[in-house]
């Protein structure tokens, strides 16, 4: 069963959200926070699998309270879902940047919504994967300047291919397709990348592969 904590100022979005997981036979809500402040708290008391978690709230926002989440280690299986509109994409890469593994929109549809729940659970996809390239992409050129990532040094040669594809946006089975490789063997390569890097998902993965300059602006045509 996947749990799942909703974190939103507005009840109605809350209802919504709730009503279309909780009629899933392997998700269930298990709470809900009308701040940041109230989300932070009851993922500390509930560890859920998945926060849902708003941009805009009262008392502390989304992006502190997703801070708060991630960088506390005993929540590290907790993984936080960012939930935006399109007039507030400028925050998406910061989301992600502060230890989201994912967003959404808030009109994304259910079906969309209900994959997007289960992937983030089993690490398998950055989410909306058409939205999420096109994002990265404008953000990326707007980050800092790559730095020095002393990590990548102790990657194969194969394993930095599979993190630029990562930073493309492309999933498991897209990499496997262009490396010619089971889709297996591409989900170890990912696997295996994360953990020498100390990445806590495929988002975090993402953004190390554009702040280090493996992969940079305009590769996504």
């Amino acid at each position: 069963m996947i749990r799942v904590l909703l974190a939103d100022d507005q009840s109605l979005v809350r209802a919504g959200f709730r009503a279309l997981l909780d009629a899933q036979p392997d998700i269930e809500v298990v709470d809900e926070a009308a701040d940041g402040e109230q989300a932070v708290s009851r993922v500390r008391e509930l560890r859920p699998d998945v926060v849902l978690m708003d941009i805009r709230m009262p008392r502390l926002d989304g992006l502190a309270a997703t801070r708060r989440i991630t960088g506390d280690h005993r929540l590290g299986g907790v993984k936080v879902v960012v939930l935006t509109t399109f007039e507030l994409d400028e925050y998406v890469f910061e989301a992600i940047r502060s230890g989201a593994s994912g967003f959404l929109v808030k009109d994304t549809e259910p079906d969309e919504l209900l994959r997007a729940v289960r992937a983030v659970v089993g690490g398998d996809a950055l989410l909306s994967p058409g939205v999420t390239r096109r994002l990265i992409a404008e953000f990326a050129s707007r980050s800092k300047a790559p730095a020095d990532a002393p990590g990548l040094g102790g990657l194969t040669e194969r394993e930095r291919e599979v993190m630029a594809l990562v930073g493309i946006g492309l999933s498991n089975d897209e990499i496997a397709r262009r490396l010619v490789v089971s889709p297996l063997t591409a989900k170890t390569h990912v696997s295996r990348t994360m953990v020498k890097l100390g990445a806590r998902d495929r988002a975090q993965l993402v953004v190390l592969a554009y702040e280090s300059g493996l992969v940079r602006p305009g590769w996504l045509g």
